[in-house]
């Protein structure tokens, strides 16, 4: 069953929806989010990017155990689209890790910016070192962090390799790790594939594509919690691939590490990730 996209004149209603939605997020971040502790801060980020997948027909189905949540907590997240980090917002808000280009972004950039996102250079060695102290403190005070092991969006037919280098903070600050799977569907039933920000696409170019959707389901898959105390990072980046394949039924990048009890049945195909930043195959 195919679905008719949505007409040029209610696509062009939902971005000025949209822009108005922008600029009274940025008031409230200019205005008085500062005066805000993180949980106050954190209500504000989960409301805000609620209303913003609601203009966008956007539904989230939670999945699994959405309430095991640590005080000290890094969550781990597969990765699909600049939407996850609203997806994800809008039920376990905190800090963000992204990519730096993420700050130049028309709309988006200065809001993320503003709410205090972590971000990293693509391949500098020396800013993710930087980073990973930042994300440390970040953990030590009691703040939820969230990243994207992957390192850039996949197709999501399967959970790429997972950089271990940034799961170090979570070991080193003694905050448990939360991997949480993501997908998204269309009402039919199949994949949304315009919510997929691959391919060097724009930002707007990807907004555009999901304006024109009569509306989107987000699934988000939360799984049981690692602990990190005296772990691995490697270890833990294995470990946590494997918990979101597993919630995801995906095929995971190690099949050599794992039995055949351990593999999630009927993978749906292998995708390639999209220019990953990290420059250490091995982390």
């Amino acid at each position: 069953m195919s679905v008719r996209p949505v007409s040029l004149p209610r696509r062009i209603a939902r971005l000025a929806r949209l822009l108005l939605h922008f600029v009274r997020g940025r008031r409230i971040v200019r205005t008085r989010f500062a005066q805000l502790d993180d949980t106050g801060q954190d209500a504000e980020i989960a409301q805000w990017s609620q209303q913003l997948l609601a203009l966008l027909g956007i539904e989230v189905e939670l999945h699994g155990e959405r309430d095991a949540r640590p005080a000290r907590c890094m969550v781990v997240a597969n990765h699909l689209s600049w939407l996850d980090i609203f997806v994800i917002h809008a039920h376990r808000p905190g800090v963000f890790v992204a990519k730096a280009e993420i700050r130049d972004w028309p709309l988006l950039g200065a809001l993320v910016r503003d709410v205090g996102t972590l971000f990293i250079e693509r391949g500098s060695r020396t800013d993710a070192r930087r980073a990973n102290e930042r994300i440390t403190a970040t953990l030590t005070a009691g703040r939820a962090v969230a990243v994207f092991p992957e390192g850039s969006t996949t197709t999501g037919h399967c959970v790429a390799h997972f950089h271990a280098a940034l799961l170090q903070p979570a070991i080193d600050a003694q905050a448990a790790l939360l991997p949480v799977g993501l997908w998204y569907r269309a009402f039919t039933g199949e994949q949304a594939r315009a919510a997929l920000d691959v391919d060097d696409m724009s930002f707007m170019q990807s907004l555009w594509r999901i304006v024109a959707q009569p509306g989107l389901i987000a699934e988000l898959h939360f799984t049981s919690p690692l602990a990190t105390q005296g772990a691995n990072r490697r270890t833990l980046a294995r470990n946590a691939e494997a918990a979101i394949a597993h919630a995801l039924n995906l095929p995971l990048p190690h099949r050599h590490t794992e039995t055949p009890g351990d593999l999630p049945a009927a993978p749906r195909s292998v995708a390639r990730p999209i220019h990953s930043p990290y420059p250490d195959p091995a982390d």
